[in-house]
């Protein structure tokens, strides 16, 4: 995993000695919003969404976190309540430290530090990135950089395309992309008529990548 690549054979052992591994169904909830921050969290395989429930009830999709990915890292740090709701989209494996086992190992084993801040800080990165699309990218570009990431992250030849085994609502699409589910569905609805993007029942088949990266760039 990222987070433990720059780690000594020794520190690794270590992490392993109070590490235990949690499976979680399809649909699961790893983690609710406002629940306390007790263990430290990283996805070993399996897709989990992180998301924010709104008055209404509404869910804001914040992101979608996938093998290596840690969760709820600065909540622990800071031994907050959790600020969102963590839900597998599929079968999940996840790493756990417990809380107080991962800061005796911070606090004896300052090489620890460095890789943890190493992989936080490229979350960071991407999260502000996200954040600078669904402020300033027209609508189309941002699905069209949402399926060309996730073709890039789990996608695999097949169809004669890139399948991407991920089904996603279109509310869910809408949220990723910061947009309302009537403008996600015309967007797919079009993509599907001129067969860029093709919705399958485990997913999504890219069909015309060059198309989508002129998009994206556009």
């Amino acid at each position: 995993m990222p987070l433990f690549r720059r780690l000594s054979a020794e520190d690794r052992a270590r992490v392993a000695a109070v590490a235990r591994l949690r499976q979680h169904h399809r649909g699961q909830h790893i983690f609710e919003e406002g629940d306390d921050a007790t263990a430290f969290l990283a996805i070993v395989d399996g897709r989990v969404k992180v998301y924010k429930a709104t008055p209404s009830g509404k869910e804001i999709i914040l992101e979608i976190f996938g093998p290596g990915d840690p969760l709820a890292a600065v909540a622990v740090y800071e031994a907050t309540a959790l600020p969102a709701s963590a839900i597998t989209l599929e079968d999940t494996t996840c790493l756990r430290i417990e809380r107080r086992d991962f800061f005796d190992l911070l606090e004896h084993h300052p090489a620890l530090v460095r890789g943890l801040l190493s992989g936080l800080t490229l979350r960071l990165a991407e999260l502000t990135r996200r954040l600078a699309e669904l402020t300033g990218a027209r609508v189309e570009a941002r699905f069209a950089r949402l399926f060309l990431k996730l073709a890039h992250q789990i996608g695999r030849p097949e169809r004669g395309g890139v399948f991407v085994p991920m089904p996603l609502a279109r509310q869910e699409l809408a949220d990723l992309t910061g947009t309302t589910v009537e403008t996600a569905i015309r967007v797919m609805s079009r993509w599907q008529k001129d067969q860029v993007l093709l919705t399958d029942r485990d997913g999504f088949i890219l069909l015309d990548r060059a198309t989508l990266e002129d998009v994206a760039a556009s």
